[in-house]
């Protein structure tokens, strides 16, 4: 693309630093400049138009033109633009959120912690590892297992937790009291011959070998997503969460579920848990909380926790964590007319009765030359592009083939992201059925484009 002198483009190039992005790359490209928003579709700055294939970043579930939500957040502004919600301070909108969240919940709940992003809310869980065992006594209790693949933020310690490797490469990560067990994909990790609940047992068998060399007196908490949405949607086989959760009762390791994509219906049920059989100890929550338009999350944390914090603040004489916008009124309101939005419109139901399509359309792919494996639940689903289809070798990471698969579905008016390998969809909950044939027929499109060119490369 043409950059011109003292333009939009040119500006962003020279003074934004921008998140997952080849930062000498975009030097040359410059950025795709989005405009404004109409359902589930974004338009840029030259009128072109795009559906937004991912949902934003796995969250905008009601789409870019919900005036209720713009309502919302206007009232709020007017009536109180901030409060903080230190030393016992608070606001009607702050307790109604959380006490719709706590009804919501799918286990038994007792309190919710404001936060503003899924790694903020993932920090703030860790932390609560820690604090918990110390206030019971055991002090030891402090390492905390992740996957490998997971995706739990970018602050240091919810980076540590993550388990992708461009996430610690220079960054000097993870962190000490982190450890990665194994990653529940069958298609990649499975062995001949096993079949998915033997696979599932052997991944608690290493789960629990792990715990036993470590020191099961060390082990405080285990994190799952219950889809592990940005690991390339790894729908974990069945028998899975049955037996790694036998596992952390039987050497009392709590569990937290990171609910920041599957929660609020992207699955089919309002939270990932359900679909899954969890029984967390905390849950995290973000993105479609709010719909994206408000940043904000939210840590539900059971009695036990809350009883352990209520004694060390009692013994320390605070608890001593928070941020500036915890709890702020406009994200807050933001986020309860959201979930009003969800009941009334009976989102959850609609994802249930459009999913058979999503899905059908996306394992139909798994029949292109490039696709190895199609995978999802609900509302997203992953295409697993492969250089040999039988012998599931990959492609090497410099040969980009996801992301020129990407590039090309921009071009057939499609929004993605190259999450390595992977082909990765997750539109608003509000898409309808003739929509989903139309970002299926793009991305199919985009799909073949990007076949020729890797066979015309030699890479295929």
């Amino acid at each position: 693309m043409t950059i011109l002198l003292n333009s939009l483009e040119s500006r962003d190039a020279a003074f934004v630093l921008h998140p997952y992005t080849n930062a000498s790359q975009h030097l040359k490209d410059g950025p795709l400049v989005i405009a404004r928003g109409e359902g589930i579709h974004i338009i840029d700055s030259d009128g072109n138009k795009y559906i937004e294939g991912l949902g934003g970043l796995f969250c905008a579930s009601l789409g870019f033109s919900e005036q209720r939500l713009v309502d919302a957040a206007t009232r709020q502004m007017k009536e109180l633009p901030f409060y903080h919600s230190f030393g016992g301070k608070t606001h009607e909108t702050a307790v109604e959120l959380a006490d719709r969240l706590i009804q919501l919940s799918p286990v038994p709940m007792s309190k919710v912690f404001f936060a503003n992003s899924g790694s903020e809310a993932n920090d703030t869980a860790m932390k609560l590892v820690w604090y918990y065992h110390n206030a019971i006594g055991k002090p030891e209790k402090k390492k905390i297992i992740s996957r490998m693949r997971a995706y739990h933020g970018v602050t240091i310690a919810s980076a540590s937790l993550t388990g992708l490797p461009n996430n610690h490469r220079d960054f000097d990560l993870p962190i000490d009291r982190v450890l990665h067990t194994d990653c529940p994909e069958f298609y990649r990790y499975g062995r001949p011959g096993e079949t998915e609940e033997e696979f599932a047992t052997r991944c608690a068998d290493s789960l629990e070998q792990m715990i036993l060399t470590e020191g099961p007196e060390t082990i405080g908490a285990f994190f799952a997503e219950p889809l592990m949405a940005s690991g390339g949607c790894i729908v974990p086989p069945p028998t899975y969460y049955e037996k790694i959760q036998a596992i952390l009762r039987k050497y009392d390791v709590l569990l937290i579920a990171d609910e920041v994509i599957c929660g609020f219906g992207r699955l089919g049920t309002m939270f990932g848990s359900e679909s899954f059989g969890l029984q967390p100890d905390m849950i995290v929550m973000a993105k479609q909380l709010s719909a994206a338009y408000q940043p904000i999350s939210a840590l539900m944390i059971n009695e036990k926790i809350h009883s352990a914090v209520v004694a060390e603040s009692e013994k320390i004489g605070t608890f001593g964590h928070g941020f500036t916008y915890s709890g702020h009124p406009v994200a807050t309101a933001v986020a309860l007319e959201t979930l009003k939005i969800y009941e009334e419109r009976d989102i959850v139901g609609h994802v249930r009765d459009v999913a058979p399509v999503f899905q059908r359309r996306l394992n139909e792919l798994g029949d292109h030359p490039l696709v190895g494996n199609a995978r999802g639940r609900g509302l997203i689903g992953t295409l697993e592009l492969v250089r040999n289809k039988e012998t599931k070798e990959q492609f090497k990471p410099a040969d980009g083939i996801a992301i020129h698969a990407g590039k090309q579905a921009q071009v057939h008016g499609v929004i993605t992201r190259a999450l390595g390998d992977n082909y990765s969809l997750c539109p608003p909950l509000i898409i309808t059925e003739a929509q989903i044939n139309d970002l299926f027929d793009r991305s199919t499109r985009a799909l073949d484009d990007t076949y020729t060119w890797a066979r015309a490369t030699g890479l295929y």
